[in-house]
């Protein structure tokens, strides 16, 4: 082929440092608009950004040009540095080092955006650490639980 042509879905899921429930639901649209603008400008634009006060969750379209790693960190690098101009009980904020990346297949697509949509309701009947546990299980993602969590 002459051009290189990619659609690959990505559900990345990564938390606030030790998992403290600092993110107000007022700053919420703010944040996922601002991560947003940062996805749009690695060439991987996101479909749906949500999450609750102490995780996000992300479905975007990964770049043919960019690594995921890469991604992560530039959308946590920037998010992090924005979020401590807000307000100044975020002034000491950091996401936590590690993430959950899943690939979603086009028939599932749907799926996934309305489950990041329902995050807020969802999270009021399970936890964070169960949700990824979940969808460590539904992945077939190895985990250890001695170095999830930290």
């Amino acid at each position: 082929m002459s051009q290189s042509l990619t659609r690959i879905l990505v559900h990345l899921v990564y938390s606030t440092k030790d998992r403290r429930q600092i993110l107000q639901q007022d700053h919420w649209e703010k944040l996922w608009a601002y991560q947003a603008g940062i996805y749009q400008d690695l060439e991987s634009p996101a479909i749906i950004i949500g999450g609750v006060a102490d995780h996000v969750h992300a479905l975007f379209n990964l770049s043919k040009n960019h690594s995921l790693k890469t991604i992560v960190e530039e959308v946590k690098k920037g998010s992090s540095k924005w979020l401590k101009t807000v307000e100044g009980r975020y002034s000491t904020f950091h996401w936590q080092a590690g993430y959950g990346a899943f690939s979603v297949s086009a028939s599932n697509e749907q799926s996934v955006r309305s489950y990041i949509e329902r995050q807020a309701e969802h999270h009021a009947k399970q936890s964070f650490e169960d949700e990824l546990r979940a969808l460590f299980t539904r992945h077939n993602v190895e985990f250890d639980e001695r170095y999830v969590w930290n």
